[in-house]
């Protein structure tokens, strides 16, 4: 094990800043108040001090109380939106790439056509279109609604090359159904890159809400990462000279997506026999 991760220092390097991140959500949650994440009755702006590591914004809340607990939240939209996008892309890149005829052609078809459109577009114009203000579990909804349709498309062509291999014809000869081939056959086969494809997919939802909950379309009770950018550019931060506003989430954020693509670089050796016998 000490060997492989010497020789996978990607893998290395993104699950250490992932555990840093989960280290301060953990301790920091043991020295914070949640109702310091909420703006108080009489705001002030305070810079960092010893009372407030990361000050305080205009609104009197405290940021560091606020990014304890809005990167939970922020992870939450991703893992949410995550999960169903490869779940979904999953299921139909297996039942287009291996039965193929029209099933594939359709769904080969949708995938392909919304791939095309802006993804964000869409995203705006669903978000735009829900009334009474927008919920960390909607937001994710939302920004589940397309993240489908890239591990559809990558993981049909995995399935497609699986097809071809001489221990699936081994297995239809012998019997073995479609749905049993795909489950007890193609699957395993296929885990690293339904991982590595996990971690991507997480990686771009995080991305979308963030995009999203900056032009204000987000959750606005929330203090996710997305709404406290969404501040700073409403409240003029970068203008006034609030540095500490933006730094800290700013920081966060390079965390976040820096640890995710390091361990999908480190997860793609595994799933990739060529970068593995490479290395």
């Amino acid at each position: 094990m000490i060997r492989y991760l010497r020789r996978n220092p990607s893998l290395v390097l993104g699950t250490a800043l992932l555990v840093l991140l989960a280290l301060f959500i953990t301790v920091g949650r043991l020295f914070i108040d949640p109702a310091d994440a909420r703006p108080l009755s009489v705001p002030t702006l305070r810079p960092p001090s010893w009372d407030y590591p990361f000050g305080t914004d205009r609104q009197g809340r405290d940021l560091f109380a606020a990014l304890v607990t809005g990167t939970p939240l922020t992870l939450k939209i991703g893992f949410i939106a995550g999960f169903l996008g490869v779940g979904i892309g999953t299921v139909l890149a297996f039942v287009a790439g291996y039965y193929r005829g029209l099933v594939d052609t359709l769904i080969r078809g949708v995938a392909d056509i919304g791939l095309t459109v802006p993804g964000l577009l869409v995203l705006i114009i669903i978000a735009v279109s829900v009334r009474g203000g927008l919920t960390v579990n909607e937001m994710a909804l939302i920004v589940a609604s397309l993240a489908w349709l890239n591990p559809t498309r990558t993981i049909r062509a995995q399935v497609l090359t699986l097809r071809e291999r001489g221990y699936i014809e081994v297995a239809r000869l012998s019997g073995m159904s479609g749905p049993e081939i795909i489950v007890r056959e193609m699957m395993p086969n296929l885990l690293p890159y339904l991982a590595a494809t996990l971690v991507s997919a997480v990686s771009a939802a995080i991305l979308a809400s963030i995009g999203l909950e900056v032009l204000g379309l987000g959750p606005l009770e929330s203090p996710t990462l997305g709404m406290t950018l969404y501040w700073v550019l409403f409240n003029g931060a970068i203008i006034n000279g609030w540095w500490w506003w933006w730094t800290a989430p700013i920081v966060i954020i390079l965390m976040v997506f820096l640890g995710l693509f390091f361990v999908t670089v480190g997860l793609d050796e595994i799933a990739n026999p060529r970068l593995r016998q490479a290395a």
